[in-house]
């Protein structure tokens, strides 16, 4: 691999609904995922963003990111812990082209039973890049061009019924593909009934109290395609 530069509403209400969470921003970065009193990046901000308060040393961020997805198997620990990565790498893009490197160099080098979680990580961070590009046009994204779905899907070709893994890449096809993302949520909601920290995770609300919960999110593509049809 080469680094390269719960159902509801009709489709109209479902269309403008999902208008208002796109323009709310990227669900990747602007919703922070629960993950208990596991350890991640050192985090003080309430909201999705950082609080100009941090004193977190960016330098480390390749070696403490790395420590973190190596000792918690976690999917969501993860999922969070590379959110925040991004966010801190936003001031510092060397240490973000850095920790990509490392990301794909470890994929790369994966064996079999550690190549599901390594192409995961490198896929999703990506992904975490392209979307924090979204909002914030000048940063200069490392990760282009990288095929971060392309990874996700490797990911889970190795593990198809991790519920925490297909609630990942829910997120990360809101806009498509459509097939794909029915899939994936349907797989997420599902596996919740056992796993409760999936389930608090889903029964969080997208950026506010007054929006849709995360399960709604992810569900609502595929049935305002059915309600089309």
């Amino acid at each position: 691999m080469k680094l390269k530069t719960l159902p509801y509403a009709v489709a109209l209400g479902a269309t403008l609904v999902f208008a208002t969470s796109a323009l709310a921003g990227p669900p990747l970065i602007c919703h922070a995922f629960d993950i208990g009193d596991a350890k991640s990046l050192p985090w003080i901000s309430h909201s999705w963003s950082l609080s100009g308060t941090e004193s977190y040393d960016t330098r480390n961020l390749a070696a403490d990111t790395l420590s973190i997805l190596g000792n918690d198997s976690t999917v969501l620990v993860h999922m969070e812990t590379l959110r925040r990565a991004a966010l801190y790498a936003q001031n510092d893009e060397p240490s973000a082209k850095q920790l990509l490197l490392k990301l794909v160099a470890r994929a790369n080098s994966a064996t079999s039973a550690t190549a599901a979680m390594a192409n995961f990580d490198a896929g999703y961070f990506a992904a975490t890049l392209d979307q924090l590009h979204w909002i914030k046009k000048d940063f200069s994204n490392p990760a282009q061009g990288l095929g971060a779905y392309a990874l996700i899907k490797k990911a889970l070709q190795a593990r198809p019924k991790d519920a925490q893994m297909n609630f990942a890449a829910a997120l990360l096809t809101l806009e498509g593909p459509l097939p794909d993302q029915r899939d994936y949520a349907q797989m997420a909601i599902s596996g919740s009934s056992s796993d409760p920290l999936l389930a608090r995770n889903l029964s969080t609300h997208f950026i506010g109290p007054q929006s849709e919960t995360m399960s709604d999110l992810i569900n609502r593509n595929s049935t305002s395609k059915v309600a089309r049809q």
